[in-house]
């Protein structure tokens, strides 16, 4: 093969090859395409006048309104984080389920799951569950490979159950790629695909993951009891008191997640909306725990509520030529509602303020933020090049040749995207792989939400693979001396396979991610 032909795929080595390095991914992924841009110019084989279209698509993505639910869902996590949700949640959980063999790891897999959907940020939920559970565990007598090995599985559950971050940046970067492959195809009225199509796919395969963590959980404590021992009963606790405890540290955080979901799969509101919400509530169950700020912060909780209600059930639309009476009222209530949630908000905030809890998640959020950002310029000047070097033709002649058509295609993109997680980061490879095969696997005829979930899977388990696995090192970070790094990979292996299960049974039942996005938004 010429070398100039082959400038495409020795840029993709290239990038691989210095993101192993360390070195910075946004400043890597813009210098090598600028590096190969000028080398296929030298050859005559790249035009550059593909760069010319890298001004619209930084203006596009930095005026894209699901990009904007990013740093909210970040500025989500991050004050429900500082506000100890997690610390009540895991104590009540180990008591209620630690009198059973392997109870505490079903206790883990359960706060793990509910941290996903409220907060869904891996490092936090791991490095809290780190610093809480596992000393818990590894005293109570388990085994320190299982007990590392649930902590960073159930950390990562937050890459795949909704809201998730990878949901929001995957699920823009498939509906460029879905509508991209139907004008490819000379469809000029496109299907579109939206991020709560991914929320809703999403929420049953995740769900069938916890529950496959919890089985796991259950059978590793009857094949191996020493693994994962019972734990002693609390005698200062009578059952009653117990529950009361269990169900006032879950209230809070379920609330906030079905007043996000529920928006979304209602139809109350878009993703971004949601997430405004949710970073609503997090400043309100943040202030909720704060000395005399239970009246405002409970007062704008219940106008919240009020407020997504009234909007479900009445036409509150201002700009309307005639508003019944009823109508007229139920905005009147909206306002009144309004000016409950605004004292709130602003005296927990005031409050959060004073206590320098606010200006650290603003900066964390601002950090993150910008790091996504940043790496989508990047990525987009990337995805520029090596489409001009000819990229998307070796990458499509390669896929159509694949034995078993479009399901050989899939496995095989499935595969090179289980490998690059090895090495890569989970926005790497949205930012790079993603745009390069989706539209070509969607102009096969692969459903795009179920590519969508397969994807997330996918990238989850990026966070678990040694050696370079995040979540990993996140528990690393924060484990005892006693437990060693090896334990730590040997604990996450049994997880990676189990969710290696999730993808076949999802590939061999794909209504499990597109049945309720049919049923929500296609009335099917």
């Amino acid at each position: 093969m010429d070398l100039r032909d082959s400038l495409d795929l020795l840029m993709f080595a290239m990038l691989c090859v210095v993101l192993l390095t360390g070195f910075p991914v946004a400043f890597t992924l813009a210098g090598i395409a600028l590096i190969f841009g000028l080398i296929g110019m030298a050859f005559g084989v790249f035009d550059f006048g593909f760069m010319a279209a890298l001004p619209q698509r930084i203006y596009g993505n930095m005026t894209n309104d699901v990009l904007i639910a990013v740093p909210l869902f970040v500025f989500m996590g991050t004050m429900l984080e500082r506000s100890r949700v997690a610390e009540e949640l895991l104590e009540n959980m180990g008591r209620l389920f630690g009198r059973l063999r392997g109870g505490l790891g079903i206790s883990v897999s359960v706060v793990g799951a509910l941290l996903a959907a409220s907060t869904g940020i891996v490092g936090a939920t791991v490095v809290t569950m780190g610093l809480l559970a596992l000393p818990t565990m590894l005293r109570r007598g388990y085994d320190p490979a299982l007990a590392s090995g649930s902590i960073a599985a159930a950390g990562t559950l937050g890459q795949i159950i909704p809201p998730s971050i990878v949901l929001v940046l995957l699920g823009d970067q498939l509906a460029n790629s879905y509508q991209r492959a139907q004008l490819d195809q000379g469809i000029f009225a496109p299907d579109t695909l939206s991020v709560g199509d991914l929320f809703a796919g999403a929420l049953i395969p995740g769900l069938m993951l916890v529950v496959f963590y919890i089985l796991y959980q259950i059978v590793r404590a009857a094949l191996d009891p020493k693994s994962s021992p019972a734990m002693p009963a609390d005698d200062t606790l009578t059952t009653a008191e117990l529950y009361r405890r269990t169900l006032r540290a879950l209230i809070p955080p379920v609330a906030l997640i079905v007043a996000v979901m529920g928006s979304i799969l209602g139809g109350i509101a878009t993703p971004t909306e949601a997430a405004a919400l949710g970073a609503i509530g997090s400043i309100l169950l943040a202030g909720d725990r704060l000395q005399g700020m239970k009246f405002p912060a409970r007062l704008a909780a219940l106008s919240l509520i009020a407020l997504l209600i009234l909007t479900w059930a009445m036409d509150l639309r201002t700009a309307r030529s005639e508003i019944s009476d009823a109508d007229r009222a139920g905005i009147w209530l909206a306002y009144a509602l309004c000016a409950g949630v605004a004292y709130g908000l602003l005296a927990c905030l005031i409050r959060l303020l004073g206590g320098k809890v606010l200006s650290d998640v603003v900066q964390s959020t601002a950090r993150i933020t910008s790091m996504v950002f940043v790496i989508l310029i990047g990525a987009a000047l990337f995805s520029l090049v090596f489409r001009g070097l000819g990229g998307d033709d070796t990458v499509r002649e390669f896929l159509t040749a694949v034995p078993g058509g479009p399901m050989g295609a899939v496995i095989i993109v499935m595969a090179i995207m289980f490998l690059l997680g090895f090495f890569l980061d989970f926005i790497e490879i949205i930012f790079v792989v993603v745009p390069i095969v989706a539209p070509i696997l969607l102009m096969m005829g692969v459903d795009p939400v179920w590519l969508g979930i397969m994807m997330a899977i996918n990238l989850q388990t990026s966070f678990l693979t040694p050696p370079f696995g995040f979540a990993l090192f996140y528990l690393r970070g924060v484990a005892p001396d006693t437990v060693t790094t090896m334990q730590i990979y040997r604990g996450a292996v049994p997880f990676v396979l189990i969710q290696i299960f999730a993808l076949a049974v999802i590939a061999m039942f794909p209504a499990l991610a597109t049945w309720l996005p049919k049923l929500l938004f296609s009335g099917m």
